[in-house]
């Protein structure tokens, strides 16, 4: 019964009595009850006063924790910044480990917030967070709207995902020749133009707040 019962998540609902060649139960009304005053209610409860903090923001603060669970997973999946496997088990070289992995993550998010008229991402999403009901679902900008249905960008550029941009961005290289004779030896580097999205990228990301080149 307990495995039925942790399957599927009722056992508050009910009473039993398990025997030797019996079995009894019964519905728990009591619970029933109280959890069908509850049903579609969640209570969120802070120690802050309203003129620091509306209801409103609360119940917005509440939800951005889904902002840090995506942190989490990405730190933790199989795609992105790898924290495991950690393979130097040392007192030194594992936070060291985790601290290049969150570093990673932090450039990884500035990187999306500048990228996102290029992605798949909703651009609107930060101001409209801080304006939109927090109660009713979360709808998509007509912006985001758009370039999911054409998989094209406002000034006719290919969408992108995060991971495909930066495939496309990673085709351009320097190329470095070396021409030598008995009278000779020259060095040229080549460098080749970039394509319209790669341009686009660059254009973002120089909207980065980073020092220095």
């Amino acid at each position: 019964m307990g495995k039925v019962f942790g399957r599927y998540k009722m056992g508050k609902y009910y009473n039993y009595t398990v025997g030797n060649g019996a079995f009894q139960w019964a519905r728990n009304e009591a619970s029933i009850k109280k959890e069908t005053s509850l049903d579609g209610i969640y209570v969120i409860r802070t120690s802050e006063p309203k003129e620091r903090l509306t209801a409103e923001d609360t119940v917005r603060s509440y939800k951005s924790l889904s902002q840090v669970e995506r942190a989490f997973r990405c730190l933790k999946g199989m795609f992105d910044v790898l924290v495991r496997p950690i393979r130097h088990r040392t007192k030194d070289r594992v936070p060291a480990h985790f601290f290049l992995c969150l570093l990673a993550y932090y450039v990884e998010w500035h990187m999306r917030r500048a990228l996102a008229p290029i992605l798949f991402e909703d651009e609107e999403l930060p101001e409209d967070r801080k304006q939109r009901d927090p109660i009713l679902p979360a709808k998509p900008s007509e912006s985001v709207k758009q370039k999911k249905a054409t998989h094209k960008t406002a000034d006719g550029l290919p969408v992108h995902s995060f991971d495909t941009l930066m495939a496309a961005l990673a085709t351009r290289c320097r190329v470095t020749e070396r021409l030598t004779s008995e009278k000779l030896d020259l060095i040229i580097t080549k460098l080749p133009p970039l394509k319209p999205i790669q341009a686009r990228a660059h254009e973002l990301l120089g909207l980065l707040p980073v020092a220095g080149k």
